[in-house]
């Protein structure tokens, strides 16, 4: 069976092909992302697709794959906003993601973020490196005792409310469907608009869907506290990038932390620094010194690519064989 990554990386590479040592598939990597562009250039009789979060499998994309003889579209992510699920349906293409690909990777980082932003320590690193020890405007606050708002507890809002808990953090959650588990340690669920009126760092931990885009807008900011901290390491859609600018000028945020943006696409995962980006939105968030922005790495440890790569693989394993999936979250058509 073969197998086309597109968005392949040079860590790609490396964790499937080892992994891939069990189930013996015939690997092609692509760097370029999949979308109208170049979904013609498949090879006929490609039986599955490997896909990131930037890849575009829009209805028109899944028809020509349909075409080529694709069976299986295979999502190395857990979000799956980028896929046209009916047309999959409609074609007879199965499709596959990763819900839980260590959890804790991402939370973790979305804690790193936070507590650079507020020690500032990026800003202490340079400083010191030119000899300038100095402290003036690298005073932060104590994260024990502050009130956190988690939107979203599947399974990396539950690893960050833990680690939130250790740090004594008061934890308010906004869940649908609320864990028993955090309930019984201490997490309090809220309402939406409750959590926002209430929490002085709010970090966002859902999917993004047609319901929830730009969830955070000049509306749900005005019911924000003031100087609050916001920090995003699930899909940038989940952000008016324009709202969040206003509410940066304003000082109404008073950090703001991001792993995602809503055109990432366009830049992330690319070395542009000999380029001119003609995003003004990006420019002008970069421009503010309270604003930490990476380049969706939230993912990115060796832990969370090996668990990728085996989860991918053995998905793509059990649809070939027809088995029925360990994990039926794994499985969306």
């Amino acid at each position: 069976m073969k197998i086309a990554f597109f968005s392949a990386k040079p860590y790609d590479k490396t964790f499937f092909e080892e992994h891939n040592k069990d189930f013996g598939f015939q690997l092609e990597f692509w760097e370029t992302h999949l979308g109208p562009h170049v979904v013609n250039a498949v090879d006929q009789g490609t039986e599955v697709i490997c896909v990131f979060v930037n890849d575009k499998l829009t209805a028109e994309v899944i028809e020509t794959l349909a075409d080529k003889g694709v069976k299986i579209i295979a999502l190395r992510c857990a979000g799956f906003n980028n896929v046209d699920l009916d047309a999959a349906k409609k074609f007879g293409i199965r499709v596959c993601r990763v819900p839980a690909y260590s959890p804790e990777a991402v939370a973790e980082h979305a804690v790193a973020m936070l507590l650079t932003l507020n020690r500032k320590t990026h800003k202490a690193y340079n400083r010191v490196r030119e000899q300038n020890f100095s402290l003036n405007g690298l005073m932060g606050f104590n994260l024990h005792g502050k009130t956190v708002g988690v939107v979203g507890t599947g399974k990396i809002g539950k690893a960050f409310c833990k680690i939130m808990l250790g740090f004594g953090c008061k934890v308010l959650a906004y869940d649908p469907f609320e864990n028993e588990e955090l309930k019984a340690i201490g997490v309090e669920y809220k309402g939406f608009e409750d959590l926002l009126k209430s929490s002085e760092i709010i970090s966002l931990h859902c999917p993004l869907s047609a319901e929830n885009h730009h969830l955070i807008n000049a509306q749900s900011l005005q019911l924000m506290r003031d100087k609050v901290t916001l920090i995003n390491t699930s899909r940038g859609g989940l952000l008016k990038t324009q709202d969040v600018i206003q509410a940066l000028k304003t000082g109404q945020i008073a950090y703001l932390g991001i792993d995602v943006y809503e055109q990432e696409e366009k830049l992330f995962f690319k070395d542009l620094s000999g380029s001119i980006i003609e995003d003004d939105d990006i420019q002008r968030l970069m421009s503010f010194p309270n604003v930490l922005l990476t380049g969706h790495q939230a993912f990115f440890t060796e832990d969370a690519l090996a668990q990728i790569a085996s989860i991918t693989l053995n998905s793509i394993n059990e649809l070939k064989e027809n088995l029925p999936a360990k994990d039926p979250s794994v499985i969306l058509v």
